[in-house]
């Protein structure tokens, strides 16, 4: 793949500016185990994504302390990372359980998150949550305001800072405000259920510079502008909007992964057999899915079109698996309870209707892989299953072409996944709707003769 990693992009832009990077979620976290203070680094391409930019440029992040030990060893909150050689400061703020409750389960992820998925069933935009939404919100602009100065280049992530710009903008209206919404922007009709539209969106253009996945969150994002914010001026030719005397420009940037650092972790010899032994998968056609769990993504949908196959196609029993690599989140949101119970029970039973002695049709992975046995899963995969009912990007999808150093392996990719508009030509392309062409999709995938798998995947991963 000829995706470039995002820090080359972002140097590029900083000239002589200090950068400054505001997430919810921080590269390192300390911790307590057995009395001593430890050090790890949270799961998330995100935070993996940017801490390389962050290494080379010594600038500063700011990000929510979640550790038990974080300001134990912070000093006014600020460290210095990464621990083994120290090249910029990551600047904590601290949450209270309320904090946490509100403004990320609740409006963040209960609000936001469904709503920008267009899945309208499980939003709660409770007033109180955003209150409280707001307030962290400001609590990280005044941490900004600390950091930083005006020729400083102010980089948000995602949507917890809906409003976050604004507090900054106010109190240093030259500094240049920049924000990746990494996940979709819904259309108009959609995003009017949100009673708050009108302050997400003054807070949003507050920045200098708003970027999403792609175009079509881009247009999106200008509709609404235009349909809720009647003094504002939307140039949709130019992707951009003025807007209490400032104007901001609205583009789109497909986020890379490291292709080259992918493909030398997938290159690695002697990882693959110990992995297959260890999970029953020795032999087996595999097709793999990586996911967190989440309803955005799939799953109970992709495990419904795993049993259709299995009834379509009684000869593939017994020589091909599926396997679930993930782990649960927001457990304490009811719906993602719901959820895990639903892919639980989904696992069970077509285990117990189709599986026999020596074989099982799900083979589900809870723990978080070492990333070469991550890798090394995706090389030897001969399908990947992305079958999101909605998402920004989608990098699994980005990580497997990645990892085909053999070009052997077939993507097949959902149609409503950002990775689509990139990768959908050599993809087997389906709609995780429909179950009955969702499982057709699958034999189709594992039935494309040698010389059409190797041409499509050596295409995208010409991308």
């Amino acid at each position: 793949m000829t995706d470039r990693p995002l820090s080359e992009t972002v140097l590029e832009g900083l000239a002589e500016r200090d950068l400054v990077v505001v997430s919810n979620r921080q590269p390192y976290a300390h911790n307590r185990d057995d009395g001593e203070i430890t050090v790890s680094r949270p799961a998330g391409g995100l935070t993996a994504g940017i801490d390389p930019v962050m290494q080379r440029t010594e600038g500063t992040w700011i990000a929510w302390g979640d550790g038990d030990a974080d300001f134990e060893v912070a000093e006014e909150g600020r460290v210095r990372v990464p621990p083994d050689d120290p090249s910029y400061t990551l600047s904590r703020v601290e949450l209270s359980e309320t904090d946490l409750e509100r403004y990320y389960y609740g409006y963040s992820n209960q609000a936001l998150w469904p709503l920008c998925h267009g899945m309208i069933y499980p939003v709660r935009c409770d007033g109180r949550d955003f209150e409280r939404y707001r307030a962290v919100n400001r609590r990280f602009g005044e941490a900004v305001v600390e950091e930083s100065d005006e020729g400083s280049l102010i980089w948000f992530q995602d949507y917890h800072f809906g409003l976050a710009p604004r507090f900054v903008r106010q109190e240093m209206p030259e500094a240049l405000l920049t924000q990746f919404w990494h996940i979709p922007w819904p259309a108009p009709k959609t995003f009017a259920v949100c009673p708050q539209a009108d302050a997400l969106l003054d807070g949003l253009l507050a920045n200098d510079l708003l970027v999403f996945h792609v175009a079509e969150y881009v247009e999106n994002f200008l509709e609404c502008v235009a349909s809720v914010l009647s003094e504002a001026t939307v140039d949709r030719e130019d992707g951009t909007v003025e807007y209490d005397g400032s104007t901001t420009t609205i583009q789109s940037f497909p986020l890379g992964i490291d292709a080259e650092r992918t493909e030398s972790l997938a290159s690695e010899s002697g990882v693959w057999t110990d992995l297959a032994e260890r999970y029953g998968i020795d032999g087996q056609t595999v097709a793999l899915g990586v996911d967190r769990l989440d309803y955005t993504k799939g799953i109970p949908e992709r495990i419904d079109a795993i049993e259709r196959f299995f009834e379509e196609y009684p000869g593939r029993r017994g020589e091909f698996t599926y396997v679930q690599n993930g782990s649960a989140s927001r457990s304490e949101i009811e719906s993602y309870e719901y959820l895990q119970q639903r892919v639980d029970t989904a696992i069970e039973r077509v285990n117990r209707r189709f599986g026999t002695a020596t074989w099982k049709p799900i083979v589900r992975i809870d723990e978080m892989l070492p990333e070469e046995e991550l890798y090394a899963l995706y090389r030897h995969s001969d399908l990947a299953l992305v079958s999101a009912l909605r998402d920004g990007m989608n990098l699994v999808a980005k990580e497997y072409v990645a990892s085909q150093v053999d070009d052997d392996g077939v993507l097949v990719l959902s149609e409503f996944a950002g990775a689509h508009e990139e990768l959908g030509d050599g993809a087997v392309t389906i709609n995780p709707f429909d179950t009955q062409s969702f499982a057709e999709a699958i034999d189709r995938a594992l039935s494309l003769p040698t010389e059409e798998r190797n041409e499509r995947m050596a295409a995208q991963r010409r991308r």
